[in-house]
């Protein structure tokens, strides 16, 4: 697949267009550096997005600021807007996304973030 449906591919599970999943390759590996590493579709769902999904109020929405591409890479620049924990704390992460897109599936994803916001959230 060339960079314009890798990078449409992102765009859909960004803007929410797609499930978060939806797109994923079976052996699709998360990597949050300095939090944890993901493998496979079920293990991302079962310990990163329902427990987080769990933990929150509103998931809001994600605003994307900059989408570049090269190869089968996809960075995307994006910010979290309006989420809120069941326990009334605000979530408005800063994210970097570099995604590896293979055949139009997402292979893998480098989550790169406030690690320090996330831990003083959710702790």
């Amino acid at each position: 697949m060339g960079k314009a449906e890798n990078i449409e591919t992102v765009r859909k599970i960004s803007s929410g267009e797609v499930g978060l999943l939806d797109l994923w390759a079976e052996d699709g590996v998360w990597i949050i550096p300095g939090l944890a590493t993901y493998r496979g579709k079920r293990e991302i769902a079962e310990k990163l997005i329902d427990p987080v999904t769990e933990l929150m109020a509103s998931m809001g929405r994600v605003e994307v600021t900059n989408i570049i591409a090269d190869g089968d890479f996809v960075v995307v620049e994006q910010q979290a807007k309006d989420r809120i924990t069941k326990t009334g704390k605000p979530y408005n992460n800063t994210y970097c996304m570099v995604y590896k897109v293979v055949d139009g599936k997402i292979k893998q994803v480098t989550e790169y973030c406030d690690t320090a916001l996330a831990k003083s959230v959710f702790s």
